[in-house]
């Protein structure tokens, strides 16, 4: 994305503010997402993110709190 990015951007030469550049970086990645690809197994991520969900409450339910004073002396 970044290579496509500086590609999209190669022949401008006078940058006028932050904005600008701000624009041109965000054409450069809609032009990049035009070559990204799937990841493997993406239909299966709403499964995956249950899943992890469900093991981080099983996880925090437990979880001991250290609840004794310290005196910082």
């Amino acid at each position: 994305m970044i290579s496509i990015s500086r590609d999209h951007s190669r022949n401008l030469k006078r940058w006028r503010d932050g904005q600008m550049a701000l624009r041109w970086c965000a054409a450069g990645m809609v032009e990049a997402s035009k070559q990204f690809r799937r990841v493997n197994g993406h239909m299966h991520l709403p499964t995956l993110r249950v899943a992890l969900e469900r093991h981080v409450a099983v996880k925090s339910v437990g979880a001991d709190y250290n609840t004794q004073d310290v005196s910082a002396a």
